[in-house]
């Protein structure tokens, strides 16, 4: 197999696959996407509450899963939440609190980039909680999604796993890549160092978390584009959604009535310059 050969080959588990073609890729992805349309009408008819949770390590693809899943969706429906570092405030509440309030009202998906589970990887590894806080959060958190799941809410969990090799590889692509630098966090570099810190951390907190009630599920994501496929299919075929016929829409006619020359009036306003 020559050079060219080998680049276009990634390691799927045990399986080398050939990395799949943009065409092929937007083709499954646009069928996912009528899907996840579906699910939002069955979530907004039935009054269902959701919450999809993303963890893995710095570089795993969570941001492009997210987009993936949400491109093509309501952002009144699927809403998204990123939360920055606890502010002072926030570091003397509950450690559960500040989640709280973003979670789902009827009709709402919220997705968590990142969530609760700092606490058992990047504020643990980093230093940042002790292991006496770590521990009581893994004893405590399957009873809290209990009551989450017990209050009605359908709550799934992702944990993205990318390689050594591959974390590697897109680390370095931020670096040198300008469209890319603002990827890079004040927690992704010191990540690298501390890459089987990160693994333990991870190892422990799914002994602890992968409950029958709300398990992990695991995506191999060093082939991006096949990553957000098996996650988007598999998070479809966990919901029981069911296609909602959508109202007839007819487009009205415009009214002539107080008619007058609309466009003459922008005449001497400030437009844009074309300049492509």
């Amino acid at each position: 197999m020559d050079a060219a050969a080998v680049k276009n080959q990634i390691n799927t588990g045990n399986n080398v696959k050939p990395k799949m073609g943009n065409k092929e890729y937007l083709k499954e992805l646009r069928k996912l996407q009528v899907q996840l349309c579906m699910l939002q009408s069955w979530v907004k008819h039935n009054g269902v509450r959701m919450i999809i949770l993303f963890e893995g390590r710095d570089g795993a693809g969570k941001g492009g899963t997210i987009k993936a899943i949400t491109e093509r969706v309501s952002p009144r429906v699927f809403r998204v939440v990123a939360l920055p570092a606890p502010s002072d405030r926030e570091k003397s509440q509950m450690y559960m609190q500040r989640y709280i309030p973003h979670f789902p009202a009827a009709g709402e998906i919220v997705i968590f980039d990142r969530s609760w589970y700092n606490r058992a990887g990047v504020e643990y590894v980093m230093g940042f909680c002790t292991e006496d806080q770590r521990s009581r959060f893994l004893a405590l958190c399957p009873l809290i999604e209990e009551f989450i799941v017990d209050s009605g809410i359908i709550l799934t969990k992702f944990w993205l796993e990318v390689s050594n090799e591959e974390q590697e590889r897109r680390f370095k692509a931020r670096i040198e890549d300008p469209l890319r630098q603002w990827k890079l966090s004040t927690m992704d570099l010191p990540s690298r160092t501390r890459w089987y810190e990160y693994s333990h951390a991870r190892d422990v907190m799914l002994e602890a978390t992968d409950t029958d009630t709300v398990p992990w599920y695991i995506v191999r994501s060093d082939d991006k584009k096949r990553a957000r496929l098996n996650c988007i299919s598999h998070l479809l075929s966990l919901i029981p959604y069911k296609h909602i016929r959508p109202e007839k829409v007819k487009l009205p006619k415009r009214a002539r009535k107080g008619a007058y020359d609309d466009n003459a009036m922008l005449e001497n306003r400030r437009f844009v310059r074309e300049r492509y």
